[in-house]
């Protein structure tokens, strides 16, 4: 655990501090469900008797590490969304705009050494754990935040209707997360810029630009559905293709080299 910083509100070394840490780590790699207290306590070089002593369960050990990483970051977004409305007026905020107040002060705690090089990671794997826990806790905790966000969004989009809005930006933030959950932030920088070297900035306006058509693209488009009914009609014949293709290769006993499932374009990337 020594590439990871010591946990915010600990001293580098305590009980607790391991515990927090090993907790960070171990969900962030399994999730809510997939960590045990055994596996906790064992990254963390302590007996179970230790968190029985210092949050009295698994539930509160993660109540306060989420606690420890998230009450910061969303009093920071509130901030930083009173101020640029005071400045733009709320009417000015596009969406785009609305995005950057989400995701810069998560970049810019990332970047600090109370984040840790893991918090984007965690941030990713906490708004995507599907377990009921995490779930409960999000809504009693932040709900008044996530209520203020929704406001901003809907003063920039007021052609969407509210139900609309929520379907899109569910979709929009899952989507995210997911990403955010799987990679480390220098990966992912490096994955958006394609070797080029970049500021934050660019980066996140990068990101925003892949997240924002989700709100703004519009729905019912004539020419896409058209398009896709095409590609329809066609799958069938696809199909069969597939299958006797298939089954020609079963029967074709010579051996054939894996060629993987990597796109062709990935090493053009990483040679980039």
């Amino acid at each position: 655990m020594n590439h990871h910083s010591a946990h915010p509100g600990t001293s580098p070394g305590t009980t607790r501090g391991r515990l927090l840490e090993a907790a960070e780590l171990l969900f962030i790699k399994h999730g809510y469900e997939g960590m045990s207290l055994r596996q906790i306590t064992s990254h963390a070089k302590v007996n179970l008797a230790a968190v029985n002593y210092h949050f009295g369960s698994k539930e509160a050990l993660v109540q306060e590490l989420l606690s420890a990483r998230f009450d910061r970051l969303n009093q920071e977004r509130l901030e930083l969304l009173s101020v640029c409305e005071q400045r733009y007026g709320e009417t000015a905020m596009d969406a785009c705009a609305v995005f950057g107040v989400l995701f810069v002060p998560a970049v810019r705690l990332s970047r600090d050494s109370a984040g840790g090089v893991g918090f984007m990671r965690l941030l990713g794997r906490v708004y995507s754990d599907p377990s009921q826990f995490i779930r409960d806790y999000l809504h009693e905790h932040y709900q008044p935040i996530y209520a203020r966000f929704f406001e901003a969004f809907a003063r920039a989009l007021p052609h969407l209707s509210r139900n609309e809005l929520g379907m899109r930006l569910h979709f929009a933030l899952k989507a995210l997360a997911g990403v955010l959950a799987s990679e480390d932030m220098d990966e992912l920088i490096s994955a958006m810029c394609m070797g080029e070297p970049v500021s934050d900035s660019l980066m996140l306006a990068r990101l925003i630009a892949f997240v924002s058509p989700m709100l703004t693209a519009p729905f019912d488009n004539g020419e896409q559905i058209q398009a896709v009914d095409r590609v329809m009609t066609m799958a069938a014949s696809a199909a069969q293709a597939a299958d006797s293709k298939l089954l020609a290769q079963g029967n074709d006993a010579s051996p054939r080299k894996s060629r993987g499932t990597a796109p062709l374009w990935t090493g053009k990337v990483v040679e980039a």
